[in-house]
């Protein structure tokens, strides 16, 4: 079987599994989200933590819980390392610095799972499942609970009320994301991955010297890494490891992880909103992003460009050869369409224009189809947005799902798209200009201006992967990484509740004759269009900078 061939029907069996896991997962958390009962679980939860899970929460409410639970979390988690050298199941390391400590826990709990550091070389087994592997759920439980409080707001009218925080987190984590994640765990030890809690030894003899490798509950900590769409591996090589990631079945596996909740909450937001057409529009949106990105991406990494690529059935550089170029490539597309981060091969050694598609991938927002919630909430933005182009085509009030977006709704939308180029630009900008920063840099040129554009972009869009041969444990790149970061995560969902809270406000509109249909295939054409660009008259000068003039030379 040809290599192309192999990664033609990785892609087929991948979308037909995604097929049928959509309906049931979509209409179950539909369910999870509206139900008024709580589990004994959630009420011991509830208990322990001074909640009241009946009572509804204004959009200022339900911000104030967010950023209350989030900062309480990276303190919990920078202190757990700082502490680390006089904790038990410590492995013998030592506490990790302060700047480090800080980009860590800020990386973890903005959902975005940066490593400066080697997984396998720093953390020991209570920072990595009870600190990040923690994290891994809970974070991913707060990006679904913002989509749902703006789906809420389009749902509801004549109210301020988006539901409860911390019932929506609880929930997200104990009905969604822990059930899930034991499934996959289970797959995935069956796979080869390993789960333990086993300490440093010894692996043979290379070279005249021995290697060490340390165990730890790796598929477990995987499991929840792909559906929460976090990132951050157990062990350096991430995915590309073979304790993680052992074949060719686990890697497809952990593709269909990364996407199945993001593709399944538009099915939520069509059973929420009551109009199934409505997420079936937005679905139809991500998958033309997606499969665009990923045959465009398969085509660059296929290309032929000498004998080395005739014989080895494409750009294998940088990638495991139990993958191949096929599934290395679907997992690349998939991890920066989403805020994953997860890598099975280093996009650095990408050829220079499928470096650029993992990149953009990032810079369209990550909504195609996105984190685990913040796919949703992003795609919905930009439909907001482009329902306001459209009425400014046809010289009509926009409306969306019933409900009038104004001067209040459109500036918020605006904010929300402006923050994450604004961060990007501005630190990418600020690296390359000051002397230090670029010390850390491997390559020169367009490729190195790349290794920091990237790393910016991944870090303010809360993706986490890297494009490898930047030196980012610095005190310049731990500090500035860990702001954007943190600031790419809580400021856009400061203007998504509030638009929940004014969309919620108003009364629904009547459809009437000239009323947009936002269920039909002109407006997801509409709504590619204006992500499309969008994201390239503001990142365009970027890119042309470093991987388009890189693509172009080769």
């Amino acid at each position: 079987m040809s290599p192309i061939l192999a990664g033609v029907l990785q892609l087929l069996a991948l979308v037909a599994a995604l097929a049928l896991a959509y309906r049931p997962l979509g209409d179950y958390m539909a369910r999870v989200y509206s139900s008024t009962k709580h589990l004994r679980v959630e009420k011991w939860i509830y208990k322990a933590i001074g909640a009241n899970p009946n009572a509804e929460m204004r959009w200022p409410a339900y911000l104030r819980g967010v950023l209350a639970f989030s900062a309480v979390s990276v303190l919990f988690l920078y202190l757990l390392q700082r502490f680390q050298g006089s904790l038990p199941g410590s492995l013998g390391f030592s506490s990790i610095d302060p700047d480090q400590a800080f980009n860590t826990a800020a990386s973890f709990v903005s959902n975005t799972n940066w490593q400066s550091y080697y997984g396998e070389q720093a953390m020991g087994h209570v920072v990595q499942t009870g600190g990040l592997a923690v994290q891994n759920f809970v974070s991913a439980a707060v990006g679904i609970a913002v989509a749902v409080a703006l789906v809420r707001g389009f749902a509801r009218s004549r109210t301020g009320e988006l539901g409860n925080f911390w019932a929506d987190m609880v929930r997200g984590t104990v009905r969604i994301l822990i059930p899930l994640s034991v499934i996959g765990a289970i797959v995935l030890v069956a796979c080869g991955a390993i789960q333990n809690f086993a300490g440093i030894h010894e692996v043979g003899q290379f070279l005249g010297g021995s290697q060490q490798w340390n165990g730890g509950a790796v598929a477990s900590q995987e499991a929840i890494k792909e559906i929460g769409t976090n990132g951050g591996g157990y062990f350096n090589a991430n995915s590309a490891h073979p304790f993680e990631n052992p074949n060719g079945f686990s890697n497809l596996f952990e593709i269909f992880l990364i996407l199945l909740i993001p593709f399944a909450l538009t099915r939520t937001f069509g059973r929420t909103v009551g109009s199934l057409k409505q997420g079936y529009a937005i679905l139809a949106t991500m998958v033309t992003i997606w499969i665009g990105f990923t045959a465009l991406m398969m085509w660059t990494e296929f290309h032929h460009g000498g004998p080395a690529f005739d014989v080895a059935g494409g750009a294998m550089e940088g990638k495991e050869t139990r993958f191949g170029v096929g599934g290395s490539s679907i997992f690349a597309v998939a991890t920066t369409l989403t805020s994953t981060g997860a890598v099975n091969s280093f996009h650095s050694s990408f050829t220079g224009f499928g470096g650029g598609i993992t990149m953009l991938g990032m810079q369209l927002g990550e909504i195609a189809p996105g984190g685990t919630g913040s796919g949703l909430y992003g795609m919905l933005i930009m439909a907001i947005i482009a329902v306001f182009i459209a009425g400014l085509m046809v010289g009509r009030t926009p409306e969306y799902l019933g409900k009038k977006i104004g001067t209040r709704e459109i500036k918020l939308a605006a904010c929300y798209i402006l923050i994450t180029p604004a961060l990007v630009l501005c630190f990418t900008a600020a690296a390359m200009a000051l002397p230090t920063p670029v010390n850390s840099l491997t390559n020169s040129g367009a490729h190195g201006f790349s290794e920091i554009l990237y790393a910016y972009t991944s870090a303010a869009n809360n993706n986490g992967s890297a494009f490898a041969g930047l030196n980012a444990d610095t005190q310049w790149f731990n500090t500035t990484l860990g702001l954007a970061m943190l600031l790419g995560r809580f400021l856009p969902m400061v203007f998504v509740l509030a638009l929940a809270g004014s969309l919620a406000g108003q009364k629904p509109v009547p459809e009437t004759a000239g009323t947009l249909r936002t269920n039909k295939p002109l407006f997801t054409g509409l709504l590619v269009g204006t992500i499309l660009i969008i994201t390239g008259l503001t990142y365009f000068p970027a890119l042309a900078l470093g991987p388009l003039a890189e693509g172009l030379a080769s």
